[in-house]
């Protein structure tokens, strides 16, 4: 006689879904967690406060110690609120590099591979990965333009000449500075989603944010006007300023001209990220 194999009840424990628990939230909280179990994302934040809040003081101490040199032209032109934000341009560094790190870490590491099978959604990854990143850097980047601002007023008060946050354009420049620097880690993200390799996109990064558009001044003519109006930093710190030359962007303007510089390469990257092997 044949012993029958029992009847299983396949209704009653169904098989999980494929993705069951990677929903966005649960992504945003995964990588809530993956960006800060990491040591150096607190110090490289770190760095970006310490960096634009430095700066800027050391900017306004050195303008306050030559004012009685400068002419009468610079001193009408002079901006209290840009000046003492002149740290942003080695803040976007910092926060630049730790944009870098956040994807280019984990294509190093091999870590990709996992988080692609734990969520094969792969635009999933990247939207909690942008999400949670854009909050930090905006929350942080706003803690170091308002401290940099209330440090370096004092310089120019007992000249009479600082400025406060119900002056006109004020609030905006102190307020842009925070959105200046997240975009700056935005475009960070967006060389590590083009090059995967963080050396190279650290490189690439730097260079487009402070090399260049230094350089970009050299550009003869009209043709190199309009380079240095519309190029990267050039027309985004123009977001902090509340005075701003002939040469330049208005300040939404010229925040939304930089913004297309790391929309653009987002895009491309995204694209990348959808297509090619981990």
């Amino acid at each position: 006689m044949t012993a029958q194999a029992p009847t299983v009840d396949r209704g009653a424990h169904p098989a999980p879904a494929a993705g069951t628990g990677s929903t966005l939230p649960n992504v945003i909280r995964s990588e809530w967690t993956k960006l800060f179990s990491v040591r150096s994302t607190g110090w490289t934040l770190l760095a970006m406060v310490a960096a634009t809040v430095g700066l800027g003081i050391l900017a306004s101490w050195g303008t306050n110690h030559g004012w009685n040199h400068m002419s009468a032209s610079e001193r009408a032109s002079f901006d209290p609120t840009g000046t003492s934000l002149s740290g942003l341009a080695l803040g976007q560094l910092a926060i630049a590099v730790l944009g870098v790190l956040l994807v280019s870490s984990e294509y190093s590491t091999g870590g990709i591979r996992t988080t692609f099978t734990t969520v094969p959604n792969r635009m999933r990854v990247l939207a909690g990965k942008t999400i949670v990143f854009t909050a930090v850097a905006l929350v942080v980047g706003w803690i170091a333009s308002f401290a940099a601002f209330f440090a370096g007023q004092p310089w120019f008060s007992e000249r009479g000449i600082g400025a406060s946050l119900s002056d006109p354009g004020v609030l905006r420049g102190v307020i842009g500075g925070g959105l200046y620097l997240g975009a700056s880690g935005l475009f960070g993200v967006a060389m590590g989603l083009l090059l995967r390799r963080s050396a190279g996109a650290i490189t690439v990064a730097i260079a487009a944010l402070l090399v260049l558009p230094g350089l970009t001044n050299l550009l003869p003519g009209a043709w190199g006007d309009v380079v240095v109006r519309y190029f990267l930093s050039n027309a985004g710190q123009q977001i902090a300023f509340v005075h701003q030359s002939g040469n330049h962007l208005t300040p939404w303007v010229g925040f939304g001209v930089y913004c297309l510089w790391f929309v653009v390469p987002l895009a491309v990257g995204a694209w990348l990220m959808h297509h090619r092997d981990a």
